[in-house]
């Protein structure tokens, strides 16, 4: 893997798979042979060892798969099945990294606005773009363009 102070999600992955296995933890296995699975299935498809923010989409996307089903489950009554996936997104969401709240989110856009030299509406592109970037993994991106929005007087 990559050289450097950080680790990867794949490799913190296959470290706790590793543990999971080793301490015969059924649900915990079979998640992160799922989320090994799928970081390797990227891996492939982009043909290069993936950047930690390839990783994290691949991360979330796991993670909105399971809310989706646990809410499909749960609406047809199948709370069993919904219990399942919950336990799976429990376990996904260790690895994401916390959400900032609307003040943190507003501090970075702040920072951006001032970087880029953005005063309306009409500079949001110089905006949200470094924002997506800079808040990648910590805030929803409705949220973002929402605060984007009021700060540039929208």
């Amino acid at each position: 893997m990559k050289s450097g102070v950080t680790m990867h999600y794949l490799e913190k992955v296959q470290n706790d798979l590793k543990e999971a296995m080793k301490s015969r933890d059924a649900v915990r296995t079979r998640t992160l042979r799922m989320l090994l699975a799928k970081l390797k299935e990227k891996q492939i498809e982009v043909l290069h060892e993936l950047e930690k923010a390839e990783e994290l989409a691949v991360l979330k996307k796991a993670a909105k798969e399971r809310q989706d089903s646990a809410k499909t489950y749960e609406d047809a009554g199948r709370n069993d099945l919904a219990r399942k996936e919950m336990e799976e997104l429990e376990i996904i969401q260790r690895y994401l990294p916390a959400e900032l709240n609307d003040d943190g989110i507003r501090k970075i856009i702040k920072e951006i606005i001032t970087e880029s030299g953005a005063e309306s509406m009409r500079d949001i592109g110089k905006v949200m773009g470094p924002a997506m970037k800079r808040l990648s993994g910590q805030a929803d991106g409705k949220r973002v363009q929402m605060i984007v929005r009021e700060e540039l007087g929208g």
